[in-house]
């Protein structure tokens, strides 16, 4: 889950600024955690306590009232009873990927995936963004080679993953959906050839670039066998001790 969270770092100070090129300083000087690694985090913390999802994002987001949520999820994180609002949004998928490290079958990284979505994105598409997004971790984790996870995501949710990057970046544009982040942080990191590589495709997309990269960042460190030690080190420099806490022990537990 650390290379999710160091994609959402890189990424943060290119989503209202989008870039399409590669060639970019990996870590800006007004880099910054946001609110997709605030709430990997919850996710993790429910994993290693055994809480409900709910409580753990709630309770973990509610700490960080100003890391960049959008306004129907900011309602649901103060309600008195929240409720899911059948979004669509890549909320569901920017924070899922503690699912795909932690869990040992195909169908529970499914099953956990649905559920930590549907505390608040149970639209058809919000959940299914969140369990593509598991799965590939899952997959990457597991050994499986780049052009069986490119046919599992096209067999098993009808993605586009005929494409590549160079394909997708002159046109492609902001996207907060998961039905137009997902597939293409997806591709983000089929094409890459390192854990550096994914990250700077997906913000090279020129969209929602945080989101893109923290999800092409998880499922490339799955892939490659972690992160670099440089970029572990940029990090926890940058999460606070909290944060930093929950993130150590997952990593240590869930290797």
């Amino acid at each position: 889950m650390i290379g999710a969270i160091a994609g959402d770092i890189i990424g943060s100070v290119y989503e209202h600024h989008q870039i399409k090129t590669k060639d970019f300083p990996l870590f800006h000087p007004q880099c910054r955690f946001t609110d997709d690694t605030v709430l990997t985090v919850a996710i993790a913390d429910a994993i290693l306590s055994g809480r409900p999802y709910v409580e753990s994002v709630r309770e973990i987001g509610r700490r960080y009232p100003g890391a960049g949520y959008g306004e129907s999820f900011i309602r649901w994180l103060h309600s008195d009873d929240p409720q899911p609002y059948k979004s669509w949004g890549n909320g569901s998928a920017m924070r899922v990927s503690p699912v795909g490290f932690a869990f040992q079958s195909e169908d529970e990284v499914l099953r956990q995936a649905k559920m930590t979505a549907e505390i608040s994105h149970n639209h058809p598409e919000g959940i299914k963004g969140a369990q593509a997004t598991a799965l590939a971790v899952f997959l990457a984790r597991t050994g499986i080679g780049k052009e069986q996870i490119r046919s599992r995501m096209a067999e098993e949710f009808g993605y586009n993953m005929n494409r590549t990057v160079d394909d997708i970046r002159p046109a492609y544009s902001f996207d907060v959906s998961c039905q137009g982040t997902v597939p293409e942080a997806i591709i983000s990191f089929l094409d890459s050839d390192s854990y550096e590589d994914a990250v700077r495709n997906a913000i090279s997309l020129g969209g929602d670039s945080d989101t893109l990269a923290c999800i092409a960042g998880g499922i490339a460190e799955a892939f490659y066998g972690g992160i670099p030690e440089d970029i572990q080190e940029k990090v926890q420099e940058c999460l606070t001790s909290d944060l930093w806490q929950v993130t150590e022990t997952f990593c240590l537990k869930y290797r």
